[in-house]
């Protein structure tokens, strides 16, 4: 991707998503946005627990406590199943390989169309969450070194497991921008873009914080 064709990117898609777990912000504003990896580094998770979470599926979510930090929420990874990362993953991974892939990251959406998609799919309409709204030209100049970008949903199979391996998660410098833009419509042609570690700062790029129950704001945090 040229400096022109991010630039690009950003002009299409100048907000990026992140979805936590009802009453996460708080943790997020003291702690930072976390990958789950980092997240259970800061709660010093150990041994069974901690592989249990990161390097396997996770049908439901995860409750970890820490005597000072208290309790935090890791979520679950229902659309993801290992028979379909089984038949969709290149490069000699393993499912276990590519979950901590997934963990060592932070992910965001790139438009409302995707992150209307997951609130309002089945597992979830009912729930409410925490959604980020971040400035993405912001986060990138800080962050560049750390993102990647990915073609695709990681961290879904269903319905149909795409193809994914170690170059589904490219920086930005080598991402193919030209290709995708001749295939698909502006605010697709990304649909991650992920930090490595988190966003140990995040408040700093945030512009709101809502409260969300399917594609309906119910609350206003910030």
């Amino acid at each position: 991707m040229t400096d022109d064709e991010l630039a690009e990117l950003l002009r299409d898609c100048p907000t990026l998503y992140h979805v936590a777990e009802r009453g996460s912000w708080a943790s997020i504003r003291q702690h930072g946005l976390l990958s789950t990896s980092a997240l259970l580094d800061l709660w010093e998770v150990k041994g069974r627990q901690r592989e249990v979470i990161e390097a396997a599926r996770r049908p439901q979510n995860a409750v970890i406590e820490h005597p000072l930090l208290g309790r935090a929420v890791v979520r679950d990874q229902k659309p993801l199943d290992d028979a379909g990362l089984l038949r969709c993953l290149q490069d000699d991974l393993t499912p276990e390989d590519w979950y901590r892939l997934l963990n060592a990251r932070v992910f965001f959406w790139l438009s409302l169309g995707r992150l209307h998609r997951l609130l309002t799919a089945r597992p979830y309409r009912e729930l409410e969450h925490d959604v980020l709204e971040v400035d993405a030209a912001a986060l990138v100049t800080a962050y560049r070194a750390k993102i990647t970008l990915s073609p695709i949903n990681s961290g879904a199979t269903k319905p149909f497991p795409r193809a994914r391996g170690r170059d589904t998660f490219l920086p930005i410098a080598d991402y193919p921008y030209a290709h995708w833009r001749a295939r698909r419509a502006p605010g697709e042609r990304v649909v991650e873009l992920s930090v490595l570690a988190g966003v140990p700062d995040v408040e700093r790029f945030v512009l709101r914080v809502t409260t969300m129950r399917g594609d309906q704001s119910v609350d206003a945090l910030l």
